[in-house]
């Protein structure tokens, strides 16, 4: 892992086409302005894995009609 301080208007670059702008600290918040690609999906880590839950509980789901049908037979 990489901890790089910034300030307020300062930039981070991942490769050559995703920028990483502090645009504003506050309250013990730090707002950021990302630009990248539209081809790069960006989502706060909490959503990720609220999705990667719900696709848990999706299949998991589906594995258990499954077994059902498969028990009527």
């Amino acid at each position: 892992m990489l901890v790089i301080s910034r300030k307020k208007g300062e930039s981070i670059l991942i490769g050559e086409d995703i920028e990483i702008t502090v645009t504003r600290i506050e309250e013990g918040t730090v707002k950021l302005s990302i630009s990248a690609p539209r081809s790069v999906t960006i989502l706060r880590k909490e959503l990720y894995r609220e999705i990667e839950e719900e696709n848990k509980n999706s299949a998991a789901s589906d594995i258990s009609i499954l077994k059902k049908l498969k028990n009527k037979k």
